[in-house]
C-alpha cells in the first residue's frame, strides 16, 4: 500500500484537508482524511511525507490533439485531420496517436494524468476521441475509454477546408445540413437494424455502413458529442441540432459563450473552454477573452478549461486555469475546470477528476499552491504508481 501523509489535500469535492493523508491500494484510492485519523503504516507500505505540500487530483485536459500532431514533426507525424471527406465518424483517435510523442512526458511532468485527444475540426464530423492516461507502453495500455466522444465541427474550419476543394460544405448552412443528413441516416439505419433483430424472417438486414455504425452510440446518447464552435451563432446551431435529435453534447472552445451566458445556462450543456493563451489568429476568435471562464462560472455553468494542444502545449494547462482565476473565476471553480469538471465533460467522473475513495489513484503533489507561479510539480502518480519525481526541488 502507498501512504501519503502531511499533505494539504485539495479533493475537488468541497472537502479539503489542511493536514491530511491519503492511502492507495491496487491502483485505487483506499482512504483519506485528517492526519489525526491516519492509520499506522504496516510493514512493507511505501510512505511519502509531503511535508505541507499540496496534493490534488491529476489534471484532466478535456480537449486536445496530443499524440496526433507529433512534437517537432511535420506531415509525417500529422494525423489529426483527414481532409478528403467532410463526414468521417468512423475514424478512431487510437489509430492515429503516437504514444511516444514527448508531449505525453511533458504532460505528466506538469501534473496531467488524463488527456482527451482526437481528430481536428477540418471535417464536419471528424471522428472519435479517446481518453488516455499520459503514461503507458502503448496507446492500448493508456486507454481509459475509447471512444469517449464524437467530434462535430461548426463554423469557420470545415467551410474553409472544403471551399478550397470546391466541395460541400462551403457555408454554415451546408455544415448543419450535412450533420442533420448523417443523423437522420443513422437513425433510420438503427431502426432498420432493430426491426431486423426483432424479426429476422420478416425484415431485411440493412447493408453494413461503417459511418452509420459509428453514429449509433451518438443517436442512443451513449456517446457524447464534442461540438467545436467558437462563434455565438455556431454555438446556437449546435444546440439547435442537439435538441432536434436529443443528443448528449458538450460545447467545445465556446469562445463567444460568455456573450450568451444566460442562454447557455438555460440549456444546461457542459462547456469546455479554450484555448485561452493564443492570439486571435482567425475571425472566430475576435471576442476571445481570458475573462470568459469567470463570466461563465459565475453564471452557474460547469466550465472545463482545455489546452487544445498543440495550440497551447498541454503542459501549460495549469497556467490557463491560474490566469482564469486571476481574471475573475472563483479559485475552486478554476481548479475544478482542469479536474472534476473536465472529467464530467467526458462522462468519466466516476473514475477520475477528484480524490475520493474508490477512484483511480491519479494524483499530483505540488511544492506550493498550484496557482503560485513558483510552484513546481514534485510527484505525479497514475493508478497509484509514481511515474515522475522532480528531485531538483
Amino acid at each position: 500500500m502507498l501512504l501519503i501523509k502531511n499533505a494539504k489535500i485539495l479533493t475537488m469535492t468541497g472537502k479539503d484537508y489542511e493536514n491530511g493523508f491519503l492511502s492507495v491500494k491496487d491502483g485505487k484510492i483506499a482512504d483519506l482524511g485528517d492526519m489525526a485519523s491516519m492509520p499506522e503504516p504496516e510493514e512493507g507500505d511505501a510512505v511519502i511525507d509531503a511535508e505541507g505540500m499540496f496534493l490534488m487530483p491529476g489534471l484532466v485536459d478535456a480537449h486536445n490533439h496530443i499524440g496526433m500532431m507529433e512534437d517537432s514533426v511535420g506531415f509525417e507525424g500529422d494525423d489529426v485531420n483527414e481532409m478528403t471527406d467532410p463526414v468521417t465518424p468512423h475514424l478512431r483517435a487510437i489509430d492515429g496517436v503516437y504514444h511516444g510523442d514527448r508531449a505525453f512526458v511533458e504532460a505528466y511532468q506538469s501534473g496531467i494524468t488524463t488527456v482527451v485527444t482526437g481528430p481536428g475540426s477540418a471535417n464536419v464530423i471528424g471522428g472519435q476521441f479517446a481518453a488516455l492516461k499520459t503514461y503507458g507502453r502503448s496507446v492500448d495500455e493508456m486507454v481509459i475509454k475509447a471512444p469517449c466522444a464524437m467530434k462535430f465541427a461548426f463554423g469557420e474550419n470545415p467551410k474553409t477546408v472544403y471551399h478550397e476543394k470546391h466541395q460541400l460544405p462551403t457555408t454554415r448552412m451546408a455544415t448543419a445540413a450535412l450533420i442533420r443528413e448523417q443523423l437522420f441516416k443513422a437513425k433510420e439505419y438503427l431502426e432498420n437494424l432493430e426491426k431486423y433483430e426483432a424479426d429476422k424472417e420478416e425484415n431485411e438486414k440493412p447493408d453494413f455502413d461503417m459511418k452509420l455504425e459509428a453514429l449509433i452510440p451518438v443517436i442512443k446518447r451513449e456517446l457524447v458529442i464534442k461540438a467545436h464552435a467558437h462563434r455565438a451563432d455556431d454555438i446556437m446551431t449546435a444546440i439547435r441540432i442537439a435538441k432536434e435529435f436529443d443528443l448528449d453534447m458538450t460545447l467545445d472552445h465556446c469562445t463567444e459563450g460568455w456573450l450568451i451566458a444566460d442562454i447557455l445556462k438555460e440549456n444546461g450543456y457542459n462547456v469546455i473552454l479554450g484555448p485561452i493563451l493564443t492570439d486571435r489568429s482567425k475571425i472566430e476568435l475576435r471576442n476571445q477573452t481570458v475573462k470568459a471562464p469567470g463570466i461563465l462560472a459565475r453564471s452557474g455553468i460547469d466550465v472545463a478549461i482545455m489546452s487544445d494542444h498543440p495550440c497551447v502545449p498541454s503542459q501549460h494547462l495549469m497556467l490557463c486555469a491560474s490566469l482564469a482565476y486571476r481574471e475573475g473565476m472563483p479559485q475552486e471553480e478554476a481548479l475544478k475546470a482542469i479536474t472534476i469538471n473536465a472529467a464530467k465533460s467526458v462522462r468519466l467522473e466516476n473514475r477520475i477528476g477528484s480524490l475520493e475513495v474508490g477512484k483511480d489513484a491519479d494524483m499530483v503533489i505540488y511544492t506550493k499552491h498550484p496557482f503560485d507561479y513558483l510552484s513546481k510539480v514534485k510527484m505525479t502518480f497514475i493508478d497509484g504508481k509514481l511515474i515522475y519525481e522532480n528531485k531538483e526541488g
